[in-house]
């Protein structure tokens, strides 16, 4: 199973953020747990606040795990990683226009309980699902350069 139908499935359980960071966890030695916790306050663009994708978060995660950073590595490494972060939020807004979450679920308001009931009867849930799915295709095509 790819990490991207892995983070899929795990989307039925944990959040976007979680789903996307739990399938990339054991490769950088993080335990579903340490992944879990890691990730939980980001879904829904920041508890749901809906500002930058959690999907996005969590490759952001990923990425930074991906850096290997040490204390020790300075300035220099972590611009390397702002690079990626850049290359990759550039290629995610190059695909959907945008990357909030909010404006990604066409100004649905998860805060309220209005906005939920239209998540659950509109299936925003399955464009979160691509979401999910296109970000992890993206951090293996990063992730591979």
């Amino acid at each position: 199973m790819s990490k991207a139908e892995t983070a899929v499935k795990n989307f039925d359980r944990y959040n976007c953020a979680q789903s996307v960071l739990l399938s990339y966890a054991e490769d950088y030695g993080l335990n579903k747990n340490q992944a879990l916790q890691t990730a939980v306050g980001f879904g829904g663009g920041m508890g749901r606040h809906q500002d930058v994708c959690g999907a996005i978060s969590g490759a952001i995660i990923v990425l930074g795990l991906f850096s290997d950073f040490r204390e020790e590595d300075g300035r220099p490494k972590i611009n390397e990683a702002y690079a990626k972060v850049h290359q990759y939020i550039n290629e995610f807004n190059a695909k959907y226009g945008k990357i909030k979450c909010r404006d990604l679920l066409d100004g649905c308001d998860l805060l309220s309980e209005e906005g939920q009931k239209f998540f659950r009867e509109n299936n925003l849930k399955d464009k979160c699902r691509d979401y999910v799915r296109h970000c992890c295709d993206m951090l293996d095509r990063c992730l591979s350069n």
